[in-house]
């Protein structure tokens, strides 16, 4: 006599696969960033300041959800490696601004291209139909999360989720990215 498996609510569980592809998808990116020269931290903004265009750095800390001094050392970092410019702005001469340089577009564009080879790989066993539906899906549900329908589907304290970076796994003290 065979049993039936009864199936429970237990079964149907997203946490525990998202989180298991969300490991992996991330320990991959973060091996790739390293070949950049690069952190979680750094693409997060550098993606904040392509997107957003040029932010104070009073405001890319918010956004961030960093103390601005932490911001400071990753500002350095990149602007080090001319991925970023900071400029006085213009209306408070104490006030600075920061933008992606041309370099910096060209870095993150190269970045999000290893990134998406990793997910592609990471994602074989499905087919280009059932990829836009998964990403549709996430999309959706990431959005929901973050406060409705239209909110935006990346979350203002980890910005990052778009790279399947988990804010709190970069974070070395307090809240620095």
């Amino acid at each position: 006599m065979s049993r039936k498996r009864t199936v429970t609510p237990n079964d149907q569980l997203l946490g525990p696969l998202l989180d298991l592809l969300a490991r992996r998808l991330r320990a991959e990116a973060v091996a790739e960033l390293t070949t950049f020269g690069l952190r979680p931290r750094h693409v997060i903004a550098m993606t904040l300041l392509r997107d957003l265009g040029e932010q104070s750095q009073s405001d890319l800390a918010d956004r961030l959800g960093i103390d601005p001094t932490n911001l400071v050392a990753l500002l350095n970092d990149l602007e080090a490696d001319a991925l970023i410019e900071r400029r006085r702005a213009p209306q408070d001469r104490r006030r600075h601004t920061v933008i992606l340089t041309t370099a910096g577009a060209r870095r993150l564009a190269d970045v999000e291209h290893v990134v998406a080879g990793s997910e592609k790989r990471l994602f074989a066993a499905l087919a280009a139909d059932e990829m836009a539906t998964l990403h549709t899906l996430l999309h959706r549900a990431a959005a929901a999360a973050a406060g409705g329908k239209d909110a935006p589907a990346v979350s203002p304290d980890c910005p990052g989720a778009a790279l399947a970076v988990d804010c709190a796994d970069d974070q070395s003290a307090g809240n620095s990215l």
